[in-house]
């Protein structure tokens, strides 16, 4: 593998974690942060002890709050920031990019309003014929950074941009799998989030394991309910972005949706529940978004109507699951 001059947007947990692998991987890494004093911070203190608190960064990365002379200078872009910053980072990268510039992101969820899937906010903003790729599947930054053997897709409209992107970002604990995949990786990223606020909602309601077990399957139904309208196949959900990113956030108490549904299911408001978790929760966004389609193109899905119901409508959260665990299904959900 060969060097790269790679610019890593964001400098939150996740942009962090994924500078921190490619710095150790031998790519000369740049972080970017909007906030000047939180990048002086990282300069000073050689760590990101905000959000990743003892992962040293390498002598092969930098930071910086100059964006423009930070897309200038590379060629190869990494894009981690929530997904309702992602338009405007974009917009105000493109005066800067390089000819033929590679863009990925990690950022997951659908745009906010617009519903938009991040491929498709990239082509509107920089347009279609983009290299593009996203990175997607069951993956905690923090382990990432803590070198921890990880396995994610690397899904874009062209499968040769995915096999390069794939083969720049692998390491021997960062395994790549390239895929063409790109809109079931990105469902599969924003809808697990919805899924696992609902199950930690049961957990912290204390309905169990068998509870969570059955959220779960039937969660990954309505993912492939949602993926039939942006004509995916129903077995591109049963990968690395979509199960098995389902089943790590949903079981897993480093989620932050997850730990926001635990809170709810616990007595706590919603706003308590965001002021204690301190970062963003992309659920909350992903659960308006998603039951404005399900609206739309009149899709059953009731574990996410519920979700919005706790999140937005205020109906209490034993009420909702009770209605999920009750509700009378037709025949048993399989996926063909």
């Amino acid at each position: 593998m060969s060097s790269r001059n790679i610019a890593v947007l964001g400098a939150g947990s996740w942009g962090t974690a994924m500078a921190v692998m490619m710095a150790r991987s031998g790519h000369h890494i740049t972080l970017w942060g909007h906030d000047p004093a939180h990048i002086e911070k990282l300069r000073v203190d050689g760590c990101n002890a905000e959000f990743l608190p003892g992962t040293v960064f390498p002598d092969t990365l930098t930071v910086s709050d100059d964006l423009a002379q930070t897309v200038s200078a590379h060629d190869f872009l990494m894009v981690a920031v929530p997904s309702h910053a992602f338009r405007e980072t974009l917009l105000k990268c493109k005066p800067h990019l390089q000819p033929k510039s590679i863009v990925t992101w990690i950022t997951k969820g659908f745009e906010t309003d617009s519903g938009l899937l991040a491929h498709e906010v990239v082509g509107d903003v920089l347009g279609g014929d983009t290299k593009m790729a996203l990175i997607s599947g069951p993956s905690f930054a923090l382990e990432v950074a803590q070198d921890l053997p990880t396995a994610v897709v690397v899904a874009s409209p062209n499968i040769n941009v995915a096999t390069q992107v794939a083969n720049t970002l692998r390491a021997p604990n960062f395994l790549t799998f390239p895929s063409n995949n790109i809109a079931s990786a990105e469902i599969g990223g924003s809808m697990k989030n919805i899924l696992a606020i609902a199950a930690g909602i049961s957990d912290g309601l204390g309905y169990g394991a068998n509870a969570r077990a059955a959220l779960i399957t039937l969660g990954l139904t309505e993912m492939v309910q949602l993926g039939n309208v942006y004509k995916c196949s129903e077995s591109s959900f049963l990968g690395l972005a979509g199960v098995g990113d389902l089943v790590l956030t949903c079981t897993d108490d480093k989620s932050r949706n997850r730990r926001l549904g635990l809170q709810l299911g616990q007595g706590k408001s919603i706003n308590e529940a965001r002021l204690n978790i301190g970062q963003e929760v992309e659920g909350i966004h992903a659960a308006r978004e998603v039951h404005a389609i399900c609206e739309k193109w009149s899709l059953d899905m009731p574990i996410c109507t519920q979700t919005y119901r706790i999140l937005y409508e205020g109906i209490a959260p034993d009420v909702a699951v009770r209605y999920l665990l009750t509700r009378a299904q037709r025949v048993d959900p399989e996926i063909n």
